[in-house]
């Protein structure tokens, strides 16, 4: 089975949606795993839970401390958890421009309203004082305006005659603990699709001037038109279950060197010898501006001088 995709959950109190990403990640067929319960508050019910289930936790209480300094810390026990993405679940911290900034894309929560109503705190009163039908939740991407971010989930919760704030909240929370797994599944599982991987690589290769598109032994290629290749995309070549770029490179100084700096993420592809390097799309961790300066590399390896000097002078501009 393809590895899981570590996350880290940052919570604050009992932490039921924690518990219920933690059984969904029990799943055979879920690509998430939970790596890391993190806590501001060194009480939080959740913390016992994830100890009992065998889940790493870390807890550091906020008061007394700096913000800035407080989201350092906890950005430093993430990162050195491995956690490839942060989901928050009841984490009750504004958090800091440069902390979000960190995890640009690879942050989510979950939030008791229907986004964009209700931002922020009672979300129920106010959905309830508003003469709302429904209530519900949103799962979104956390950008630094609260609960502002891109929206990948919502589940709608009909607001029933009499209700109050305690009755709703119960129901919204059932929901909650459905869509939270869901939307997380489908966000990591989406970043590592060979689908969608191959159509970032696509989009930056064939920008690059009198670039074409073939297949080429089973494998999407890019080369100059009538010329050369350079570039290739590896998906699961022979059984190497592997997402990966090839591009030409100077030679075997060169791939050596690459492989031993980042073993993880270069390789030396099989049957393309010491001009080519494998690297790896799939650990979603891509830089895709990397990617882009790799594909022009290759490409101006391979162009007619009258291309690559056409480029030249665009890039002087």
């Amino acid at each position: 089975m393809t590895a899981r995709t570590p996350i880290a959950v940052l919570i604050s109190g009992s932490g039921t949606n924690m518990a219920a990403l933690l059984y969904a990640s029990r799943a055979e067929d879920c690509p998430f795993e939970i790596c890391l319960v993190a806590s501001n508050n060194p009480d939080a019910g959740g913390l016992k839970l994830a100890e009992a289930e065998g889940v790493p936790t870390f807890a550091l209480s906020h008061k007394g401390m700096d913000r800035a300094a407080h989201d350092g810390a906890m950005d430093a026990a993430i990162r050195a958890s491995g956690a490839e993405y942060v989901a928050l679940a009841g984490y009750m911290r504004i958090l800091t421009p440069d902390f979000v900034a960190g995890w640009h894309g690879r942050m989510v929560n979950i939030h008791p309203s229907l986004l964009p109503k209700h931002q922020g705190l009672h979300t129920h009163d106010r959905a309830l004082e508003s003469g709302d039908s429904h209530g519900g939740c949103s799962v979104h991407m956390v950008i630094a305006e609260l609960d502002a971010g891109p929206l990948l989930g919502q589940t709608a919760v009909a607001i029933l005659p009499g209700d109050n704030a305690d009755g709703l909240a119960a129901r919204v929370l059932i929901a909650e603990h459905q869509l939270y797994a869901r939307c997380l599944a489908d966000l990591v599982a989406a970043v590592k699709s060979p689908d969608r991987l191959i159509a970032e690589v696509r989009s930056r290769a064939m920008i690059l001037p009198e670039a074409d598109e073939v297949t080429s032994h089973g494998m999407p290629c890019f080369g100059v038109i009538k010329g050369k290749k350079f570039a290739y995309i590896s998906n699961d070549h022979h059984g190497d279950d592997k997402v990966a770029l090839l591009v030409k490179i100077s030679g075997v100084d060169e791939q050596a060197q690459l492989i031993e700096a980042d073993p993880d993420h270069y390789y030396r592809p099989a049957y393309f010898g010491d001009g080519w390097i494998g690297i790896r799309l799939d650990l979603g961790d891509t830089d895709w501006d990397a990617i882009a300066d790799w594909l022009a590399r290759s490409w101006r390896s391979v162009a007619p001088k009258k291309l690559t000097a056409m480029m030249d002078v665009a890039d002087s501009f």
